[in-house]
């Protein structure tokens, strides 16, 4: 029998978290399915701490510390989705596969590896070749994240690692400068609208074919390699 999961509100826990669409179709190719994820996402920010995360073509990563029981959150981020994609994009489909995985993170290492599996799969996944060009990731310069929790916090934040700065709300470069992003005005995702990586979708809701370009750099490799223990358990 699984033995039954400690609440997440005690010990202020954080939890590794991925979900996949229903029968891994790739709704997310397209921007009005995107930008209502994260719409959707940050407004639900009273019931978790939101470390880092990425949005791929047909799942998602996490990684949150929730202030509610840990399913309850989630059922925020992945119900809430489904109710406004009914409302707001006309969906009636299935959009979840049912359930989600989760992995509670139990240090600093284990924080930072998943951190690098999570801004490192889109580039394994070939829809960009450094992290902070993807649109959708947490590497993006911009997103306003919650800070590592104290109990997992080694003394540097994880952002000096990967050499960032940190994020202010919603932003992006224009004209060499920093300028606040509307998240629900099309002209503020310059970015994701250019990132062409995304290959069209299907009639079924499936990615079509895509010449994906091989990405050889001996960096991305050696960071790559990095995090093989996360694979392991991970299949996304």
């Amino acid at each position: 029998m699984k033995p039954a999961r400690e609440p997440a509100t005690n010990n202020s826990q954080t939890y590794f978290v991925t979900a996949k669409t229903g029968e891994s179709r790739a709704l997310f190719r397209t921007e009005p399915w995107a930008r209502l994820f994260f719409q959707n996402l940050l407004s639900h920010r009273d019931s978790y701490l939101l470390h880092e995360f990425v949005l791929m073509p047909d799942h998602f990563h996490l990684v949150i510390s929730p202030t509610i029981a840990l399913e309850r959150a989630i059922q925020f981020v992945k119900g809430g989705f489904s109710f406004r994609a009914k409302k707001e994009l006309g969906s009636n489909a299935e959009i979840w596969q049912r359930g989600f995985s989760d992995h509670r993170i139990r240090d600093w290492e284990d924080y930072e590896r998943h951190v690098q599996y999570i801004r490192l799969n889109p580039v394994k996944r070939h829809l960009c070749e450094k992290p902070e060009q993807y649109s959708y990731s947490s590497a993006f310069p911009g997103w306003k994240l919650d800070p590592i929790p104290q109990g997992l916090k080694p003394g540097d934040y994880i952002r000096a690692a990967f050499g960032t700065a940190e994020a202010v709300p919603f932003q992006s470069r224009a004209g060499g400068r920093q300028m606040p992003v509307d998240i629900g005005d099309s002209n503020a995702w310059p970015e994701a609208r250019t990132l062409q990586s995304f290959a069209p979708l299907t009639s079924d809701g499936r990615a079509g074919a895509m010449p994906f370009q091989t990405i050889q750099s001996s960096a991305v490799s050696s960071e790559i390699s990095a995090i093989k223990e996360v694979e392991k358990t991970h299949a996304t």
